[in-house]
């Protein structure tokens, strides 16, 4: 299981990311949260399989239509809360 905290830059804020990503984690069955952070980046915890979340960070880079992402960072955590679904935070 892999445990990871992501920041993403660009375009994401105000063009549906957070509904795009939240779709993507349903798809890959990740557990976890995203949310708009004050910086204008959106932040996201995300656990789940190894293969699943490298899916799942392929579609992040990517975007949606209306998005642009010019970063990513990414760190392990070395543990979370339990998830049991994948929440929008506001």
């Amino acid at each position: 299981m892999v445990r990871l905290h992501i920041t993403v830059s660009g375009v994401v804020q105000g063009v549906g990311f957070r509904y795009f990503t939240q779709m993507k984690a349903v798809q890959y069955h990740i557990t976890g949260w995203v949310r708009n952070s004050t910086d204008g980046e959106v932040e996201i915890v995300a656990v789940g399989d190894k293969d699943n979340v490298d899916q799942f960070i392929k579609s992040l880079r990517q975007g949606n239509p209306f998005s642009k992402v010019t970063d990513i960072n990414i760190n392990e955590l070395a543990d979370t809360e339990p998830f049991h679904s994948f929440k929008i935070r506001y």
